[in-house]
């Protein structure tokens, strides 16, 4: 089995960086400061490479991508410092932004405020752009009643029958946030339980969401959009699951986030706020309405068909800078044996 332990792959990811890319940064540096803009990408090519397009069309500013898990761009930003070539992070998780915080710059009023605090930095140095909810997953042909707790989840009914992802990281985000929740031994008895009830590990939450609907594993833990990714592509008649929404407060119904921060060290500062402020314009939030299905957390959206009010599930509190505590979490889902995939 691969461990993905962050520190553990500092080292590979800025060789990688070296070896692959070292060439293009000069090029950036040396251009003028509205007229490109170095971004690292925790979030996918196939995901947003669309989205970048349309930031070009609409300002003429030329996006350099570099692309690689959340984790391992936060890595490379911490070993490269302020030589770093980039001007933006966008990650893919809020973990990853607390973790590289101390070398982002403040945001200015004018990003922050179009964003719920709770979405945000509480240094001001990043800023929520999309949310995403964790939910039950349910095939309603085998159960009429799916726990709206984790502790629902450990009923021995449950024994076999609940589907997750143990390598992905919304999956460790939310044991993340159960371990700053409830503390470390109360995190680790949780897991301890849910281990014991023989849970189905599958490598990503898409394989999770489809052997719920195919009555495979009755129960699911994946975020929200999978089953609208599914409906969207098969259409409604075809899917049998269902999302159950967790309980208010419910550790079980993290919301996290993507994210944008500006390096201290940004080159093209300029280009860099306007990119930020794109991924805040009607254009982004159109995108991330039809594409991702995502919440879009600028203030007054219009949000995808279907979705529940973000205010009303009444998601845990916690500060998601904290989520940064990623490698306590593997080293206690090994522990527990439950990072298996």
């Amino acid at each position: 089995m691969k461990k993905i332990l962050i520190r553990s792959i500092a080292a590979i990811a800025a060789a990688t960086f070296i070896l692959g890319a070292c060439g293009g940064a000069s090029s950036s540096s040396d251009s003028p400061d509205d007229s490109s803009v170095t971004v690292y990408s925790g979030r996918s090519e196939a995901l947003v490479k669309d989205l970048y397009a349309a930031f070009t069309t609409e300002t003429g500013i030329a996006v350099d991508a570099r692309y690689g898990d959340s984790g391992e761009m936060a890595s490379l930003l911490l070993t490269e410092g302020s030589a770093s070539p980039a001007d933006v992070f966008f990650s893919q998780d809020a973990g990853a932004l607390g973790a590289v915080e101390a070398n982002l710059a403040q945001l200015p009023a004018s990003i922050l405020s179009k964003v719920d605090t709770k979405y945000s930095a509480q240094s001001g140095k990043w800023v929520g752009v999309s949310g995403r909810v964790r939910v039950v997953i349910f095939n309603p042909t085998l159960t009429s009643n799916p726990p709206a707790t984790i502790d629902g989840l450990l009923d021995s009914q449950w024994s076999g029958k609940i589907g997750f992802a143990p390598t992905n990281a919304s999956w460790q985000s939310f044991v993340t946030a159960l371990r700053i929740l409830r503390g470390e031994e109360q995190a680790e008895k949780w897991l301890a339980a849910f281990a014991a009830n023989k849970p189905v590990a599958f490598e990503k939450n898409g394989a999770v969401r489809d052997a719920v609907n195919d009555g495979t594993v009755s129960l699911g833990l994946v975020n929200h959009y999978y089953l609208i990714e599914k409906i969207a592509a098969e259409g409604a008649d075809t899917v049998v699951a269902q999302n159950q929404y967790m309980a208010p407060s419910d550790p079980g119904g993290l919301v996290n986030v993507a994210g944008v921060g500006i390096l201290s060290s940004a080159t093209h500062k300029n280009s860099a706020q306007k990119f930020v402020e794109f991924l805040q314009s009607d254009t982004a939030a159109e995108y991330f309405r039809t594409k991702t299905w995502e919440y879009i957390l600028t203030s007054g959206a219009t949000q995808a068909k279907g979705l529940p009010d973000l205010d009303s599930l009444e998601a845990p509190s916690i500060d998601l800078s904290d989520l940064k505590s990623l490698d306590i979490t593997q080293e206690l889902l090994q522990k527990v044996g439950l990072l298996t995939k």
